[in-house]
C-alpha cells in the first residue's frame, strides 16, 4: 500500500485517531495570573465576523457575548491598518491598545488579532499565515494560494495537470511543487507567485516529487528515483549539485528538515511497514524515531515554534489519523478522530495543526488544537472543491 500510494502522491498518506489531552490555561496579564477561556469580540460588523472566525479555531478562547474575561475591539483606522484594544473589568480597563499595518485590511485585522493572542496568552498567534494548497474546482489538482482561512485566494498553476505537494520557501516568496504538466511525469518546479516565472528543479527520469526548501531557503530536499530507487537527495535550491544522502532498498519519501536545517526527518518501510526515521541532512545512518503508537507511520512535518515536535499521519484500524509525537519525553497521541485525516502542518505557535480531512463529502481543511478537547474547525470553503495538501508560512 505505502509503495502505491508514495507512487501516486509522493507522501505516503497516514493517520491517528482520539481526543487531545484536556489542559487548562492559565495566562498572565498586566502582572495577573488569569484563566482565558471567555472573550468578547466588539468592533464593526466586517472587522467583528472575521476576528470571530479566526479566534474560533484557537483552543485557548471561547467567545462569550457577556460575562468575558476580555473584550477585544478591533477599530479601521487607515489604508490597512486596524487597531486591536483589549479592556478588562467593570468599569472598562484597557489593558493593551496597538495598531497593525497590513497588505490590506483583512490582512491588518489578522495581524491585529495576532497581538492580542500574543498579549493574553503569552504565545503567538497564527491568524496572519499564507497558505499554498491544491484544489479541484477547475477539474484539475491545480496550486492557489490564499490567507490562512482561505481569503484572497489566487489560482497559480493553470496547466490542466496533476499538481501535487506544493511547499512555501521560508520567505514566502516561492513555492516549490510536483507536477505532471510538461512531461507527464512527475517533475519539481519553483514558482514565483508574484510575476507568474516558474523554473524546472528536477526532471529526472522517473520520480522527482516530495520537495521542501531548508529553514534558510539555501537547500531543497527531495525524492528521486533517478537511480532506481526512491531515495532522498539534497541539492542547492538553484538545483545545483544533487546528492543522494539516503542508499538503501526501502522506498523513502516525504523529507521534512529540522528547525536548525542539520537533520531531516522522513518516512522509510525499510522494516517492512512505513515508519519515521532521522538522519543528518548531509547523509549518514539513519535513525527510527520510536512513536510506539502505529506500526503505520509518514507524513511527518516538525514544529519550529516547538523544536520537540513532530506531527505525522499514522494508521488507525483501517484508515488514518493525526498523531503528535514528544522527543524530549517520547510519548505520542492521536489528535483526530472520524473520517481520514491526513497532511499535517504545524502552524506558527506550535499548538495548532492543519490538516486535511477526508470524509464522505470529499477533502477539506481543517485546524486542530493539540492542547484542548475544542472539536478541528473546517475552515476551506466549498467553493474551492475539493482541498488538501496545504502549506502554512507565518506572514
Amino acid at each position: 500500500m505505502f509503495r502505491t500510494l508514495y507512487s501516486l502522491v509522493f507522501a505516503g498518506v497516514l493517520a491517528a485517531s482520539a481526543v487531545a489531552q484536556t489542559k487548562e490555561l492559565t495566562v498572565e496579564l498586566d502582572g495577573s495570573q488569569l484563566k482565558t477561556k471567555a472573550i468578547r469580540i466588539a468592533g464593526s460588523p466586517e472587522l467583528a465576523g472575521l476576528a470571530q472566525m479566526a479566534f474560533k479555531t484557537h483552543g485557548a478562547f471561547r467567545l462569550a457575548p457577556s460575562g468575558s474575561a476580555y473584550t477585544v475591539n478591533f477599530t479601521s483606522v487607515g489604508a490597512n491598518q486596524v487597531r486591536v484594544e483589549i479592556t478588562t473589568g467593570t468599569p472598562a480597563r484597557s489593558v493593551f491598545n496597538q495598531t497593525a499595518n497590513g497588505t490590506s485590511t483583512r490582512n491588518a485585522l489578522f495581524r491585529a488579532a495576532d497581538l492580542a493572542v500574543q498579549q493574553i496568552t503569552g504565545k503567538p498567534g497564527y491568524f496572519a499565515g499564507k497558505l499554498t494548497f491544491i484544489s479541484e474546482r477547475t477539474g484539475h489538482r491545480e496550486v492557489y494560494t490564499s490567507d490562512l482561512f482561505f481569503g484572497e485566494v489566487v489560482q497559480v498553476t493553470h496547466d490542466n495537470a496533476q499538481a501535487l505537494s506544493p511547499r512555501w520557501s521560508p520567505d514566502g516568496s516561492r513555492i516549490i511543487y510536483t507536477s505532471f504538466f510538461r512531461s507527464g511525469s512527475p517533475d519539481i518546479y519553483i514558482m514565483t507567485p508574484s510575476s507568474g516565472q516558474r523554473t524546472t528543479f528536477a526532471s529526472f527520469k522517473g520520480t522527482n516529487g516530495g520537495a521542501r526548501f531548508s529553514p534558510d531557503g539555501s537547500r531543497v530536499a527531495a525524492v528521486l528515483s533517478a537511480g532506481g530507487n526512491q531515495e532522498i537527495f539534497v541539492a542547492s535550491a538553484s538545483g545545483q549539485g544533487f546528492r543522494r544522502v539516503t542508499n538503501s532498498p526501502s522506498i523513502e519519501a516525504s523529507p521534512v528538515w529540522s528547525p536548525d536545517g542539520g537533520r531531516l526527518l522522513f518516512t522509510s518501510d525499510r522494516n517492512g511497514r512505513p515508519g519515521l526515521f532521522t538522519m543528518s541532512a548531509s547523509g549518514g545512518a539513519m535513525s527510527a524515531v520510536p512513536t510506539n503508537i502505529s506500526g503505520y507511520c509518514a507524513e511527518p512535518d516538525w514544529s519550529r515554534a516547538k523544536t520537540n515536535m513532530i506531527a505525522f499521519t499514522a494508521g488507525v484500524g483501517s484508515g488514518f489519523q493525526i498523531a503528535i509525537y514528544d522527543m524530549s519525553t517520547r510519548q505520542s497521541q492521536i489528535i483526530t478522530k472520524g473520517g481520514d485525516a491526513v497532511e499535517s502542518c504545524w502552524l506558527a505557535d506550535g499548538r495548532h495543526i492543519l490538516y486535511t480531512s477526508r470524509g464522505a463529502n470529499g477533502r477539506q481543511i481543517k485546524i486542530v488544537d493539540t492542547e484542548s478537547p475544542k472539536p478541528p474547525v473546517a475552515i476551506s470553503p466549498s467553493s474551492l472543491g475539493q482541498v488538501s495538501q496545504a502549506n502554512y508560512i507565518k506572514r
